[in-house]
């Protein structure tokens, strides 16, 4: 006889037609306990025993708690030191990769930066009357109206100008016409209390002369002053640069817009 009995029908003792064939007691009777009709599983897992991976011997099923014999043996739970590695080292993982992306994305946005940003135009100032053309760096700008009567364009920047004027008169000496116009510009915008020349020299196309104005009071600091005649093709033109106060950097940077003047 099989472990568990099975349900037969019409035998007597029943009420309802029905009675259970158990399985044999320890004294020879059989007990009366239903077999498991609805779940196949737990009774073939009774009947082969539960086998366990670590070659431990089966185990009796009355010693199973319910949700064994529902879902089978029990899982080896070995794995606790294999959790802890993983639980530990998972975030860590996690982290590097997050500084690792947040580092590509850092350099990706400058690389794009870089390139989509246009560098800024270079201004230009265009004198038609004086047949010039200057070029403006970065913090120039071309002014309305010139402070000077007679010339007939400017460009600024934070103390410091650049005026264009033609000039009507045919010139037949170029150095002589430069500094008479110096000393004319040193009176009427420098007003100093002593003047030196600190450059005169000849260019391909005309003559340019430098000039630095010191002060007795203490207001006012040293100002510089360049006039650049040029005469090209029988038209001549005149260049006006003041800055004040005087230094170094601005006074290269006055002297290298003048020069850039075509």
């Amino acid at each position: 006889m099989t472990r568990f009995g099975r349900l037969r029908r019409g035998s007597a003792g029943g009420d309802d037609g029905f009675s259970w064939h158990g399985r044999s007691g320890p004294e020879g009777g059989e007990r009366d306990e239903p077999e498991d009709l609805w779940n196949p599983r737990p009774r073939r897992t009774t009947e082969r025993g539960l086998d366990r991976d670590d070659g431990d011997p089966q185990v009796p099923w009355e010693s199973l708690p319910p949700s064994a014999r529902h879902y089978g043996a029990p899982a080896d739970p070995g794995l606790s030191r294999r959790v802890s590695v993983r639980r530990w080292g998972r975030p860590a993982e996690a982290v590097i990769a997050l500084l690792l992306a947040a580092g590509l994305v850092a350099a990706l946005v400058m690389v794009v930066l870089r390139i989509a940003v246009p560098k800024p135009a270079t201004a230009r100032l265009t004198d038609s009357l004086a047949g010039v053309t200057i070029t403006l760096p970065a913090g120039w700008q071309e002014g309305a109206v010139p402070p000077v009567t007679g010339f007939t364009s400017v460009a600024r920047s934070d103390g410091a100008l650049v005026m264009a004027r033609p000039v009507p008169d045919p010139v037949a000496d170029v150095t002589k016409a430069t500094k008479d116009a110096a000393e004319l510009y040193s009176r009427l915008l420098l007003k100093g209390d002593k003047v030196d020349v600190v450059e005169d020299k000849a260019l391909p196309q005309g003559h340019t002369r430098a000039l630095r104005a010191q002060y007795q009071d203490v207001v006012n600091r040293p100002a510089y002053l360049r006039v650049t005649l040029l005469n090209r093709g029988g038209k001549a033109v005149l260049l006006v640069g003041l800055l004040q106060p005087e230094e170094t950097t601005r006074k290269q940077a006055l002297d290298a817009l003048m020069s850039s003047v075509r």
